[in-house]
């Protein structure tokens, strides 16, 4: 299954059903009287979020969606049927923006959560509405209004507990993997992850964590750089986040500069993402080869207020020290 993040698609709401001019067959009433019924309503177009659904990939190809128009009214003062509603399913997530002014018209977190993104126009009225003591016969009726039609974008934001961040290649999908059953691709090169993975980590006392793999950051995300905004915003969701470096060799890449780059491209895109809480993980202490620089670095983030576990994804050493450190987040953040 691929993984779409980004849609924009047309709707178009259900014309109202035109008013209807007819007259009743009754002795001594002009004409028989005014029977015209009124016309329907159009349906309207509306967004539900659904569980079920991770990626906008449905919107690839389908872009236009039309809801049913309503039908005229008729003789008897037969009331035309109401059009039905065109419901369209999107993820959990989904931040539904007007693509010609921009406007956020609906964030629908929750699922089974509804927006109405275009109104069905309303029936035109028959002749019969028009009677009065002084018009017993109107011979005109109401046509049915134009149902809204717009262009809309559709923008998914991954809904997790806590993100996994950090340079590309700092072992973001190993972590992922080895905490949770996800299975992302992983290889030796840069940017292995294209798309976001979630995965879930089960708690000792039943509870879970949704975790999300966000690919690879490097300097200038913020401006577009990498794969820059793509991914940047799936942070945005997230209650805290996990700061993955990579501390196998201080002296050609200081792990130190990895983190502060990072955390400055976070703070470029949107200030709000620093304040989220964040558990710094030094990777590949297995072939670190001066490891009194674990404690240098401990020091460090500690003095910044960041936790720090140090780990080997290779050998597995520190894993349980950082999913008592994740438990600790998560009670801070779960609520």
């Amino acid at each position: 299954m691929k993984f779409l993040d980004k849609a924009k698609i047309y709707v178009k709401a259900g014309d109202g059903g035109n008013g209807c001019v007819a007259f009743r067959r009754e002795k001594f009433v002009r004409f028989g009287g005014p029977s015209g019924g009124d016309g329907g309503k159009g349906g309207d177009v509306i967004l539900q979020a659904d569980k079920r659904l991770t990626t906008l990939m449905d919107f690839k190809y389908k872009k236009h969606f039309k809801a049913e128009r309503g039908q005229h009214g008729s003789g008897n003062n037969k009331h035309g049927k109401n059009g039905k509603d065109l419901i369209i399913k999107v993820p959990v997530g989904t931040v539904v923006k007007d693509s010609e002014t921009g406007e956020i018209i609906a964030d629908l977190t929750e699922n089974g959560q509804k927006v109405i993104v275009a109104k069905g126009g309303r029936g035109g009225r028959g002749n019969s509405a028009f009677k009065t003591s002084t018009r017993q016969a109107p011979d005109f009726a109401e046509e049915g209004k134009k149902g809204e039609e717009r262009w809309i974008e559709l923008e998914l934001k991954l809904l997790a507990d806590i993100g996994i961040i950090g340079f590309p290649n700092a072992g973001k999908s190993t972590l992922i993997s080895t905490l949770s059953s996800a299975k992302p691709k992983i290889a030796d090169y840069p940017f292995t992850t294209l798309t976001p993975v979630l995965g879930v980590l089960q708690l000792d006392y039943g509870k879970s964590v949704v975790l999300a793999d966000i690919p690879g950051l490097i300097e200038g995300a913020s401006k577009g750089q990498g794969l820059g905004h793509e991914f940047l915003r799936h942070i945005e969701r997230t209650k805290a986040l996990i700061h993955m470096i990579d501390i196998s060799d201080f002296r050609e890449k200081n792990p130190i500069e990895a983190f502060n780059i990072i955390n400055n491209e976070l703070k470029e895109y949107s200030p709000k993402l620093l304040e989220k809480p964040q558990i710094v993980v030094g990777n590949k202490i297995d072939i670190l080869s001066d490891k009194s620089l674990i404690k240098e670095l401990k020091d460090y983030f500690n003095k910044k207020g960041y936790p720090f576990v140090p780990i080997s994804l290779a050998t597995k050493e520190g894993i349980d020290e950082l999913k008592n450190e994740i438990k600790k987040v998560y009670e801070e953040i779960k609520d």
